[in-house]
Formats: structure tokens, C-alpha cells, sequence
């Protein structure tokens, strides 16, 4: 069996029960605030356009943007709580994504529900109050059975969209059948992304089945088959949460961002902790400042950040000071207004650079920022989602007077494939990123030091800035990983051929420095 094959099938059954999990719960809270909604808005004029202009403007919002709004909305609740009842709770992973998915789902059911009970024959309402029913016993004997076809054709839309948007819920940190695609893309691993939108779209299949035959069976007034489906569904439910109960609690949560980078990172410290002693779990593919906030509010207790990127997004500065006197600042701020504690750093650094294919730059001759300044204006430059605003770029356009004919954003792996294809000149890569050397990049160098540095540095959650076990497990880690050998890491991954799984590389990585790895 491939080996990629091989890892995705083995992470099938976690990932699967989450999602399973994840939108059965979203759409059992959505079915019954929907329905609830339903009958307000059949009885109210008033309340209903209202409704369906509520459940018809959360569709505007894309689903990914409403998973990861929910998140700084619950964290500060859970500040409030916290600060009020002594008790908080965690804002990251599956809630944000149960209350986004939840509201995600309601349009169809609504609709639907609205549609099928407006539209019965008067003559039957009529005689259902011409033989005395209340108005609720009306509702549930006549209107809603005879509206019932239509409420399940809505809840079969909006199952397999819950199922579909759930895959977008790995970068508020809930594992789903999406933590293959989000990991595959990133570290180009095809196999990963089609192995996990096949499994969605099987899911979704099969769930649309099964609500289907419970559709038949209530049309047909056959209650067997009614009951068959429910059954089958809550058995594959049941089946999906069994994990749930019996899983230990893990003692350390390794976070981790989302490209190739992080997930290796991520795996040497998680090797790390278990070494020392610890249960070690991960949640990988979040978001930059969502991995940040879920650090400092402790919903993950280490993780490695970058010095330039909490210099310009957490602190929000703008200027670009030396590398020395930036990273103590950082460290003092870090732990004066959020407890955090910048353990140190690993040794290298991954920056923003300006980078050309290497014979395009050699036919310019293009070889630093300085050369390329006087070519931009025929070139269009390529960037991740937050170059264009960061103020790297800002600080290189006033450095170097770069004005471009055009720019275009990607995300990073479609960047990459971008310039080699020629679809872009120029892009913001990363000095440490294997697609540098995996595709034959020139990085040019920045005479006017104009970039941040970008040192890769390990942050402690405030809860875990003295935890011996943690200090031991990581602290082997400061200083060992020179800028070469992280290049080399990513690389191994990156690469078209012969590719390796961010764990097999974090194991091989662990080698070269001398530590422990399971």
C-alpha cells in the first residue's frame, strides 16, 4: 500500500468520529432552534420576514469567516465569565464550530418549513378548526405532517452542507475530515486533500441516504422504514462518539499553524513532551492569530511563533528595529500583558523574502531588492493572504521605490506553483521554506535590511510558563536547529519526489541535533 495512502487510512477513524460528532451536534441544534423559528414565523407576519432575512443574510457570510469570527466572540465571553464565576471555557475547537455550523444549517430548514406549512390547502386548516383544534393541536396533526416532505428536503440540504462546512473548522482548532486537506495543501501532499474530499463527499452521500429513505418512509406512512433510517443514523452517531468517552485527557496541547513548517515543529516538540514523560496531544491548522490567542487564553500550551510576526500583528509596531534589542522587547511585552513566557529560540529564522525563479532573475539580472526595483514596473508580484499588509511590504516599497504593474494574492502553495509556472514573477516566500529550494527559487537579498526578522522562538502558555516537565522536554530544542538543516526539514517535505511525512522528517530532524524522538 502507498505510504501516504497508508498514513491518511490511519488517521481515518479520529478524524471521521469528529466530524461525525461535530455535525450531527451542529445539526441537532440548528434542527430545533429552526423549527422553533418556524412555528414563530407561520404565526407572525411580523416575525417572519425578519427570520428568513436572518437565516438568508448567515448564507452571505462565507463559512470559513464564520467559523473563525465566532472565535474571538467566545473567548471574550469565556473572559467575562471567567472574570464574574471564576470559571471560563474553552473558546477554541469545538464550540465556535458547533454555533457556526449550527447557524450555517437553518436557512433550508426555515425556508422549507415556512413554504410547506403557508402553502396547505385553506380547506384543510379550515377543517381542522371547524372540529374544534387548538391551534397547537392543528400544528402538530395537520400542518406539520402535511408539511413534512418539504421540512425534510430542507433538512437533507442542509445536512450535507453542515457536512461539507465542517471540513473548514481545523483552523479554529477542531479536528475534522479538513485537517487532510488543510495539511495536504500545504505540504503538497495530494494524496491527503483527495483522501479527505472523498471521505466528506461519501459522508455527505450517505447521510443524504438515509435522511432520504426517512423522507420516503414518512411520505408513504411506512414507520418501518422510518424507523430503519433513524436507527442506522443513530447507531453511526453512537459508533462516532464512542471515542469521546473513553479518550484520556491529554496533559499538553502542542499548537501548531498551517503549513509544512509548524506541522514538523510540531511533531518534534510533541516527541519531546512524550520523551519527558507527558501525554501530548495537537492542534494543528490555526490560524496566526488565532494560534496566539489560543496560547495566551491556555487553550494550547506551546507553540513556535515567529519574532516579526508577533512584532507586527500581536503588538501591531511598524517599525523594523535590530534583531537583538526586538527580541527582548518582545519578551518583556509577551509576559507583561499576556503572561506568556518566550521560552527562547530554536535557532533559525523563517522571513519574509522577495524570491524570482532563478533563471527569469539571471535573464533580468536581478540578484537583491536594489536590482529588481528597476525592472518592477513590467512584473507582477504574487503574495500570501498577509503580505500586502503587513508592513514588511510597506517598508520595502519605501526602501527600494518598488512599483509594481500588478500584484495578486494566493494561498502559499498555489504562490509557489505561481512563479515557477510564470503566472507571477516575483513572491513573498520564506527563507526557510523547502519550496525555495524544491523549485529552483533565487531569494534576493535585502541590502537595506527593510524585512523583520523572523527568528523562530518557542512560547509557553501562562499556565505552563514554570512547568518543569514542559522547560525540559523543549529547552534541548533552543539553539539546535541552524537555518540550513530547517531548510533541508522542509525540503524533505516540500520536494516532488521521494516525499516524506512531516513526522518521518521530525524524526529525522530529531536525529541531526542530538534529542529524544519517538
Amino acid at each position: 500500500m502507498n505510504e501516504r495512502f497508508a498514513n491518511a487510512w490511519a488517521l481515518l477513524p479520529a478524524y471521521l468520529s469528529e466530524h461525525v460528532v461535530l455535525s450531527a451536534a451542529a445539526m441537532a441544534l440548528g434542527l430545533v432552534v429552526s423549527l422553533a423559528l418556524v412555528i414563530a414565523a407561520v404565526r407572525s407576519e411580523r416575525v417572519r420576514w425578519p427570520v428568513l432575512a436572518f437565516a438568508s443574510l448567515i448564507q452571505t457570510v462565507p463559512s470559513l469567516a464564520l467559523l473563525a469570527l465566532f472565535y474571538p466572540l467566545l473567548l471574550a465571553i469565556s473572559e467575562l465569565t471567567e472574570n464574574a464565576l471564576g470559571a471560563g471555557f474553552s473558546a477554541l475547537g469545538f464550540l465556535p464550530s458547533l454555533l457556526a455550523l449550527a447557524l450555517y444549517s437553518m436557512l433550508p430548514i426555515i425556508r422549507n418549513g415556512v413554504t410547506g406549512i403557508l402553502n396547505i390547502d385553506g380547506a384543510l386548516v379550515e377543517a381542522a378548526r371547524g372540529v374544534g383544534m387548538t391551534d397547537w393541536q392543528r400544528l402538530v396533526r395537520v400542518e406539520l405532517p402535511l408539511a413534512t416532505p418539504l421540512i425534510m428536503a430542507g433538512i437533507r440540504t442542509a445536512a450535507v452542507w453542515v457536512i461539507g462546512a465542517a471540513t473548514l473548522s481545523t483552523p479554529v482548532g477542531q479536528v475534522s475530515l479538513g485537517n487532510y486537506i488543510f495539511s495536504g495543501l500545504q505540504v503538497q501532499d495530494w494524496v491527503s486533500v483527495l483522501f479527505g474530499c472523498v471521505a466528506a463527499a461519501v459522508l455527505a452521500l450517505v447521510v443524504d441516504q438515509l435522511l432520504g429513505a426517512i423522507e420516503a418512509g414518512l411520505a408513504n406512512r411506512r414507520p418501518g422504514r422510518v424507523a430503519a433510517g433513524v436507527a442506522v443514523l443513530a447507531v453511526g452517531i453512537g459508533a462516532a462518539a464512542l471515542p469521546f468517552g473513553g479518550r484520556a485527557a491529554a496533559a499538553y496541547i502542542v499548537g501548531a499553524k498551517t503549513f509544512s513548517e509548524q506541522y514538523i515543529l510540531a511533531d518534534l516538540m510533541s516527541a519531546q513532551i512524550r520523551a519527558a514523560g507527558g501525554t501530548v496531544a495537537q492542534r494543528a491548522g490555526l490560524g496566526s492569530i488565532v494560534a496566539f490567542e489560543a496560547l495566551a487564553s491556555g487553550d494550547i500550551d506551546v507553540y513556535v511563533d515567529y519574532s516579526g510576526t508577533i512584532w507586527a500583528n500581536v503588538m501591531r509596531r511598524t517599525d523594523v528595529p535590530p534583531r537583538g534589542p526586538m527580541l527582548a522587547e518582545i519578551g518583556r511585552w509577551l509576559e507583561e500583558r499576556h503572561g506568556v513566557v518566550m521560552l527562547g529560540a530554536l535557532g533559525f529564522e523563517n522571513a519574509y523574502a522577495l524570491a524570482m525563479r532563478r533563471d527569469r532573475a539571471g535573464e533580468l539580472g536581478i540578484a537583491t531588492i536594489a536590482d529588481l526595483a528597476a525592472h518592477a514596473g513590467a512584473l507582477e508580484i504574487g503574495g500570501d493572504y498577509e503580505f500586502f499588509a503587513r508592513p514588511e511590504w510597506e517598508s520595502v516599497r519605501a526602501a527600494y521605490g518598488l512599483r509594481f504593474a500588478s500584484r495578486r494574492e494566493f494561498e502559499s502553495t498555489f504562490m509557489y506553483q505561481a512563479v515557477v509556472s510564470g503566472e507571477v514573477d516575483v513572491i513573498s516566500a520564506f527563507t526557510s521554506d523547502g519550496r525555495v529550494a524544491a523549485n529552483d527559487l533565487l531569494v534576493l537579498a535585502d541590502p537595506a535590511g527593510a524585512m523583520l526578522p523572523y527568528d523562530a522562538i518557542v512560547l509557553l502558555a501562562p499556565l505552563r510558563a514554570r512547568d518543569e516537565l514542559l522547560r525540559r522536554a523543549i529547552e534541548p530544542l533552543l539553539g539546535a536547529i541552524p537555518l540550513a538543516l530547517m531548510q533541508e526539514a522542509n525540503y524533505r517535505v516540500d520536494r516532488d519526489e521521494n516525499k516524506e511525512t512531516p513526522s518521518a522528517v521530525a524524526r529525522w530532524l530529531a536525529g541531526e541535533i542530538g534529542v529524544l524522538a519517538d
